[in-house]
């Protein structure tokens, strides 16, 4: 006798479809409750770190720019 596979198994169809829709769903709620959310100081703390970040790398970059631009103007003038 052939082995049905688990797509073979499966109702075809509508049926089938909501079938595996409801078993991500269910599959999707067990793995959140795996989850090890992060507290408030946690939160704020990377947060902090995060934004500190994006301000540093923006003064880096606008100063890498304005060189560069002022190098570019002096080569073309």
């Amino acid at each position: 006798m052939k082995k049905q596979t688990e797509a073979e198994a499966a109702p075809q169809g509508f049926l089938g479809k909501m079938q595996e829709l409801s078993a991500f769903f269910e599959q999707a709620k067990a793995e959140l409750k795996k989850v090890v959310w992060p507290g408030k100081e946690e939160t704020i703390s990377t947060s902090s770190a995060v934004l500190l970040l994006v301000v540093v790398m923006a003064l880096f970059l606008g100063i890498v720019d304005v060189v560069l631009s002022k190098i570019v103007a002096a080569v073309l003038s």
